[in-house]
């Protein structure tokens, strides 16, 4: 046995058998059939999630905009779903038996989904949506049933399946709590984001393509061979991993510091970042010294800790409700209040995102199509969300390699940039996005409706292309930061956060798409978004609300980001990590 098998063993994660880990398990190398997993995984949500739209409209024959919200419902579902997957995996299951429990449920749905698109008797008349000419039946009955349980079935699979997918890769690389260990998360983090890029782009050409040219159950076929690729590659590095076993439910000991709290309201406070006087044995599940930068907010939880420790027999009899909490549970429960408003923050972003996966479609196949006026080949409308991951393959390996190194000399910051920074550059460049998108629209409709004419699809790339760099700072710092502010036990949870607050996007979404139709209808009219042909709507304006909302939102996130860095910790020097914190770094 080799000197480094011979090393201490990681007591914080075991390997497959449950024993302790070597240094031989985790790192880059168990890392990769993580990142095979992620790579295959969402080269399947991409295939199907970002040309959905189009099969709901043209063969399910739904209208224009309920077809939109059935989209953006389902991607919703998926994404709110998260935090289920989340919480299953730090209480009860683990990532790895998360994973591949969920991976196989996403499968079932995704077979499911290509058998009902593939069998002649589940396929609608043929109709043009636009005209009305043909069978135009909206799909009802068993056909609309079996669709929405495949679709429903990989909304559950996928929406646990992808925050363990994060937080499992970053376990790989945890459990040292140095400078270098912090570095190689930051550095993790942006090598996953370049692969889910490479993902979306092989999404958004390759397998649309084979969805245009050969229908879309073939596409959907294609998609179910993909996730059943992602489970073996997730099964053929179960001897490397580092798992972090499960720790019971994480809601319960914050339950009760809630109930504690509230309970002894009255009595005198004891403070989070002293030991507590009746309860000394409270904080040795994590030692305070004073670097908690929550310590000093959400004061109401510290009195959760109030109360001598029932000793004797009758210790086992106490009411749980009455024992006093500890220091680590206190703080677990200001990490979730916190981290909320930050969370709040990024939801109007995924509102954006789901525009350009729905009507930003819908607008390309309302333009000329063909990449240059004497060219044959015709630009499928989907493949346009292509072009933000295309960009980005060159701007994450610079930013990493170029600006990261730059930054950290101006800030002295490990990582350049702090996450929440990096978050809000991102907020601030979504609202150009949708400016552009509306400057673009209003200049399509204008061709189409007074000269008769058609804007080459090409017009749409700048609306894509800075929402994709919106993405790169704001999605990576965002997973950055959940997955470093979550204490022990709860990074798969929090991670699933950052899901879910695509969840709430595409919900608000579906939500201002109702709203805007209903205050927008005149006299008995459709409103904005109300008929099948974008022509006669006014997306534009749309888009413009969208645009102001986005930099409302802005404004109250360096607010919050700036009530977020105040308190006891929250100095800007960068600190080593101590012993019981080691996951609690500084964003």
């Amino acid at each position: 046995m080799d000197a480094e098998s011979r090393a201490a063993p990681d007591v914080l994660a075991v390997d497959w058998r449950g024993h302790p880990c070597r240094r031989r398990h985790g790192g880059m190398r168990a890392a990769v059939f993580i990142l095979g997993v992620q790579a295959f995984q969402i080269i399947t949500l991409a295939s199907v999630g970002s040309n959905l739209i189009t099969y709901v409209f043209g063969e399910l024959h739904f209208p224009l905009s309920q077809a939109a919200n059935v989209v953006t419902n389902i991607v919703g579902t998926a994404f709110l779903i998260s935090l289920l997957g989340g919480f299953l995996s730090d209480s009860y299951l683990g990532c790895f038996w998360t994973l591949l429990t969920f991976g196989v449920v996403e499968l079932s749905g995704l077979v499911l989904l290509s058998i009902e698109a593939n069998l002649s008797r589940f396929k609608s008349a043929p109709c043009n949506m636009l005209t009305m000419e043909g069978s135009c039946e909206q799909a009802r009955g068993t056909k609309a049933t079996i669709f929405f349980l495949a679709l429903y079935l990989i909304a559950l699979g996928n929406g646990c399946v992808m925050p363990n997918m994060t937080a499992y890769g970053a376990d790989q690389f945890a459990g040292t709590g140095t400078a270098a260990e912090s570095k190689r998360l930051s550095t993790y983090f942006n090598v996953s984001y370049f692969v889910y890029c490479v993902a979306e782009i092989v999404a958004l050409t390759a397998v649309i393509w084979a969805q245009m040219h050969f229908g879309m159950g073939i596409g959907f076929g294609v998609s179910a061979a993909t996730m059943a690729i992602a489970l073996i590659s997730l099964v053929s590095g179960a001897m490397l991993y580092r798992n972090k076993p499960p720790k019971g439910s994480i809601f319960t000991p914050i339950a009760r510091v809630f109930v504690a709290a509230l309970t002894k309201r009255n009595k005198q406070i004891c403070p989070a970042s002293s030991p507590n006087p009746f309860n000394p044995g409270a904080s040795d599940a994590m030692p305070i010294d004073g670097t908690f930068r929550h310590a000093n907010k959400f004061r109401f939880l510290d009195n959760a800790c109030i109360g001598p420790v029932p000793s004797g027999p009758a210790a086992a009899l106490e009411d749980t409700v009455k024992r006093p909490c500890t220091m680590f549970e206190v703080q677990q429960a200001k990490i979730l209040l916190a981290v909320l408003p930050i969370f709040a923050c990024t939801i109007i972003t995924n509102t954006a995102l789901a525009q350009l996966q729905t009507f930003s479609v819908q607008q390309g196949y309302a333009m000329d199509t063909r990449l240059v006026s004497s060219s044959s080949f015709h630009v499928p409308p989907a493949s346009l969300q292509s072009i933000p991951y295309a960009i980005l393959l060159l701007l994450v390996p610079a930013y990493e390699v170029l600006l990261v190194p730059l930054m950290r000399r101006v800030t002295g910051q490990r990582s350049g940039i702090t996450p929440l920074q990096r978050i809000g550059v991102g907020l601030f460049i979504v609202s150009l996005s949708m400016v552009s998108a509306a400057i673009v629209e209003r200049r399509r409709r204008h061709a189409a409706v007074d000269d008769g004419k058609m804007l080459s699809i090409m017009w749409l790339v700048p609306q894509f292309l800075v929402f994709g760099v919106s993405e790169m700072f704001t999605n990576v710092g965002l997973m950055e930061f959940f997955y470093k502010e979550a204490s022990a036990g709860m990074q798969a949870f929090l991670t699933a956060l950052f899901y879910s607050s695509f969840s709430f996007g595409f919900f608000l979404s579906s939500l201002l798409v109702t709203l805007v139709n209903r205050i927008t209808a005149h006299g008995g009219g459709k409103g904005w978004l109300g008929d099948n042909n974008l022509n006669n709507d006014r997306l534009d304006l749309f888009y413009w609300t969208l645009a102001v909302l986005s930099g409302l939102n802005f404004f109250c996130y360096l607010f919050c980001a700036r009530w977020y860095n105040s308190g006891g910790g929250g100095s800007d020097a960068e600190k080593e990590i101590p012993e019981g914190l080691r996951n609690v770094e500084r964003a």
